[in-house]
C-alpha cells in the first residue's frame, strides 16, 4: 500500500527533526546523563514534530544499543516499536478516549512491568481533550508513577490544561518551523522520492503551510499526482490558490477604487472553483506582505518570496498609503471572521471589497482617518482631481483677479508666510470688531479673513472648519461647526498653534479659543400648561 510522505519521511532520529534543536538538544543530553523525567509535557501548533519527538523518546529510552542519545532503529525493541509488535508504548488519542473509566483503565495497566522493554510508555495526544474527572484519575499516577512508567503528553492547546497537570510535566514548547527549514527538508524528500523540486515551488509550499511540516508534506503529496516536475504554477492548482495575479488586480481595484471590477474579478474565481475562505485568507496576507513591505527597510529577510515577487511588491506599496493598508487588513480580516460562519461565503467577501472600494459607506473612526490622510497628502502635492461621468478635470483653487501659471501656484504653496512674535503691547479691536456685550457671545466679524489667512499654513484644518463660524466673548473666539472632527483637530498643539498666529495676524489680539455651545432656550411658559395640555388631548383622541 501507498505510503504518503509524511508518514514514510518521518523522522527517526533526533538529528532529523527540522527546526527544533532547542528540543532535540535537551532530550538527547537527558538520555545521555540517564536524567530521564517521568512525565513530557510536548506544546506546539500542528505539524511542527510533537508526535514525532514522542515516538523518538520511546524508543530511545528502551533502546538496546542506543547512539548518542538517538535510538538505534536496528534493534528487537526499535523494530518492534515502529511496526506495533511491542505493546509496551502505547498511543492513545484522548479526543476518543476522555472519560474517566479510560483513564482508570490505563492507570490499573501502568501497575505491571513491561514485558519486553526497560519502560512501559504512554504517549496521550490532544490531551487536552480529557474531561475533568479524567484529568483528576490522571493526576495521581503523575504525581507518583511507577518507577518503569513514563508518559508523554502532547497538546495543540496548553491552555486548557489544569496547572496541577502542568506542574508535575517536564514542558516542552515546540516553535513553528521557518520557511528555510522546510524548503530544505522538502528538497531531501523530493531528491529520495527523484521529484524536481522548483526553489519558488518549495518556497510557495513552505509559506502555504505557515511553519506545519506535515502540511507541507501533504501539499507535496498532492502536487506528485500532477507531475514529476514542481513548479509554482502547479502548487498553485493544487493548493487551491488564487495566485499572485489576481491578487495584484484585487490590489489595484482598491487603489483605483473600481468596486465593479473587484466583484468582477470575484465573480471569476467563484466561477472556476475557487474556494472564498481560502481567496480570503489568501488576501488578507498579501495586504499583509504589502504592510511589512512598505514598512520593514529590510523586507526580504521578513518576506517568504521570489526576487521578481518582492519588487511586484515594492512596486505596489508605494500605490497605497500605510492608513489604507491598515484599513483594508482590518475589514477583510473580520470578513474571514464572518465568512466562516455565514452560509454563503462569498457574500461577505463582495461587502469586503464594495467597503475598501467605497470608503464613504464605512463611517468609522478608522475610514475616517483614512480619508483624513488621503486628503492631506493631495494637499501636500497639490494635485487635486474631481471624478465626473465623462472626464476628469482639475480642481486647484486659483486667485480671480487673474490666472496664474502653474509655476506661481506651487510656489506660493511652498513659500510659508513668517509669523513675527509680537513684543509690543497688543492694541484693543476697532469698534467696527467683534465686541463682547455683558458677557455675551457676539459674532466675529473677521473670520473670513482668519480663514484666508489659515490657508496659507494649514489647509487640512480649513477644510474641517468649512461652513463654521465664530463668536466673540470676553477673552475667548468661540468656533461653532457642524463638524465633530473639529474637536480632536482643535486640541492638537501643531493645529491650534497655526489657528491663534492667523487671528493674531488679522485682528492683532490673541483671544483663547473653543467650542461654541448653542445656549438654552428657557421657555416663558408654566411646563404644567403643556402636561395639562397633553393630558387633554390624549383624552380627546
Amino acid at each position: 500500500m501507498y505510503r504518503v510522505l509524511y508518514r514514510k519521511w518521518r523522522p527517526q532520529t533526533f538529528e532529523d527533526v527540522s527546526g527544533q534543536p532547542h528540543i532535540t538538544a535537551t532530550l538527547k543530553n537527558e538520555l545521555l546523563s540517564g536524567r530521564v523525567a517521568h512525565a513530557y509535557l510536548f506544546t506546539g501548533s500542528r505539524g511542527t514534530g510533537k508526535t514525532t519527538c514522542a515516538k523518538i523518546l520511546s524508543k530511545a529510552v528502551n533502546c538496546l544499543e542506543p547512539v548518542n542519545g538517538n535510538p538505534c532503529n536496528e534493534c528487537e525493541i526499535c523494530q518492534g516499536i515502529d511496526n506495533g509488535s511491542i505493546l509496551d508504548v502505547i498511543e492513545i488519542d484522548a479526543a476518543s478516549n476522555n472519560g474517566v473509566d479510560n483513564i482508570r483503565d490505563l492507570r490499573d495497566e501502568a501497575n505491571f512491568t513491561p514485558v519486553k522493554s526497560k519502560y512501559r510508555v504512554y504517549i496521550i495526544d490532544e490531551v487536552h481533550m480529557l474531561s475533568t474527572g479524567a484529568f483528576n484519575a490522571l493526576l495521581k499516577i503523575l504525581e507518583e508513577p511507577p518507577e518503569h512508567v513514563i508518559f508523554i503528553l502532547a497538546t495543540t492547546e496548553v491552555h486548557k490544561l489544569p496547572a496541577t497537570i502542568l506542574s508535575r510535566c517536564q514542558r516542552f514548547d515546540f516553535k513553528r518551523i521557518s520557511p528555510e527549514d522546510i524548503c530544505k527538508r522538502l528538497q531531501f524528500v523530493a531528491e529520495k522520492e527523484n521529484l524536481t523540486l522548483d526553489d519558488d515551488a518549495a518556497a510557495l509550499i513552505a509559506k502555504i503551510a505557515d511553519g506545519a511540516l506535515r502540511d507541507a508534506l501533504s501539499l507535496l503529496d498532492r502536487c506528485c499526482a500532477t507531475s514529476d516536475k514542481i513548479t509554482a504554477d502547479i502548487v498553485t492548482k493544487s493548493a487551491g490558490l488564487a495566485g499572485r495575479d489576481y491578487l495584484t488586480k484585487l490590489s489595484h481595484c482598491i487603489i483605483e477604487k473600481d468596486c465593479a471590477k473587484a466583484l468582477g474579478i470575484i465573480n471569476e474565481l467563484h466561477i472556476n472553483s475557487c474556494d472564498m475562505e481560502r481567496l480570503c485568507s489568501e488576501f488578507m496576507f498579501h495586504l499583509r506582505d504589502l504592510m511589512i513591505t512598505k514598512t520593514v527597510k529590510n523586507a526580504d529577510e521578513v518576506l517568504i518570496c521570489t526576487e521578481d515577487e518582492l519588487a511586484q511588491l515594492k512596486s505596489l506599496s508605494s500605490e497605497i498609503s500605510l492608513e489604507e493598508l491598515l484599513y483594508s487588513l482590518n475589514i477583510v480580516e473580520t470578513s474571514l471572521s464572518d465568512i466562516k460562519r455565514s452560509t454563503n461565503k462569498r457574500i461577505p467577501l463582495e461587502m469586503a471589497f464594495v467597503k475598501m472600494c467605497s470608503e464613504q459607506l464605512d463611517s468609522g473612526n478608522e475610514a475616517l482617518l483614512k480619508r483624513i490622510a488621503s486628503l492631506e497628502a493631495k494637499l501636500t502635492s497639490g494635485d487635486f482631481t474631481v471624478k465626473t461621468e465623462n472626464k476628469v478635470s482639475s480642481a486647484a483653487v486659483q486667485p480671480k483677479e487673474e490666472t496664474k501659471p502653474v509655476e506661481n501656484i506651487q510656489t506660493k504653496v511652498e513659500e510659508k508666510p513668517k509669523v513675527e512674535k509680537i513684543t509690543s503691547p497688543i492694541e484693543e479691536p476697532t469698534p467696527t470688531e467683534s465686541v463682547s456685550n455683558n458677557g455675551e457671545a457676539v459674532p466675529f466679524q473677521n473670520w473670513a479673513e482668519v480663514i484666508d489667512e489659515l490657508k496659507k499654513t494649514d489647509m487640512p484644518l480649513v477644510g474641517i472648519l468649512n461652513g463654521a463660524s465664530a463668536y466673540v466673548r470676553d477673552n475667548f473666539l468661540l468656533i461653532k461647526s457642524d463638524n465633530p472632527a473639529l474637536s480632536t483637530f482643535i486640541r492638537k498643539d501643531l493645529h491650534a498653534s497655526f489657528l491663534s498666529k492667523a487671528i493674531v495676524t488679522v485682528t492683532g489680539k490673541q483671544y483663547k479659543i473653543g467650542l461654541y455651545k448653542q445656549p438654552e432656550k428657557q421657555s416663558s411658559k408654566d411646563p404644567l400648561e403643556g402636561l395639562i395640555k397633553k393630558i387633554e388631548d390624549f383624552k380627546n383622541s
